[in-house]
């Protein structure tokens, strides 16, 4: 298994990734964007996406998005062909895409919204803290990408404060600073958090 950072040799990839990243969203309904293929090849040429090929065949894909002129930086449309799941390739995508954000964007806050426990674990053992929606981006064109989620009409109502994800934010400067003692992930929690986010939501609905 390669797993490498993508460039122009990889467009022949484009078409399937879209097809991939479309059908991840429709089994999940929320938190992953609808991409074109031209939009997925400029990312490769960039150098703004991290593509694990077994062989010639497509396993995984995850691509950088830059916001508010380059201060935030987000890891998105992670991406693993169900052939190829539940080997730990999620994982390893997620710590490569993060080692070339940081790379290339040094100083940017690296932030993700996700429901996913999976995701959520990746991101704290990258360092990754949880954050209001207050914290991340205010850029418009960001939770814009929000609206094929099938629960944007909360974002909406909360006024783009809050919703069934979870804000996280990895801040560089935090890094800088005195490491405090870490807290161990914990699923229960982190499930805990997410059912009384719908709970709240669906007694508002009710009402």
């Amino acid at each position: 298994m390669r797993i490498l950072i993508a460039d122009k040799s990889h467009s022949i990839y484009a078409e399937i990734i879209c097809q991939a990243i479309a059908k991840a969203a429709q089994i999940r309904g929320t938190g992953i964007a609808k991409r074109e293929p031209e939009y997925i090849n400029a990312k490769m040429k960039k150098g703004d996406a991290v593509i694990a090929l077994d062989g010639d065949q497509f396993a995984g894909f995850c691509y950088i998005e830059s916001w508010s002129h380059g201060k935030f930086v987000a890891n998105s449309g992670l991406i693993v062909d169900p052939d190829y799941r539940n080997i730990g390739l999620a994982k390893q995508i997620k710590q490569k895409i993060f080692d070339q954000s940081r790379i290339k964007f040094p100083d940017a806050k690296i932030f993700s919204i996700t429901t996913g426990l999976a995701v959520l674990k990746m991101n704290s053992d990258l360092g990754y803290k949880p954050m209001p929606f207050s914290e991340l981006t205010d850029d418009q064109s960001f939770w814009n990408g929000c609206q094929t989620c099938k629960n944007y009409d909360i974002l909406q109502r909360t006024n783009q404060k809050m919703c069934l994800c979870t804000g996280m934010l990895f801040d560089p400067k935090a890094e800088k600073e005195p490491k405090t003692k870490k807290h161990p992930f914990d699923k229960k929690i982190w499930k805990r958090i997410k059912e009384l986010k719908q709970s709240i939501f669906l007694k508002k609905d009710k009402k």
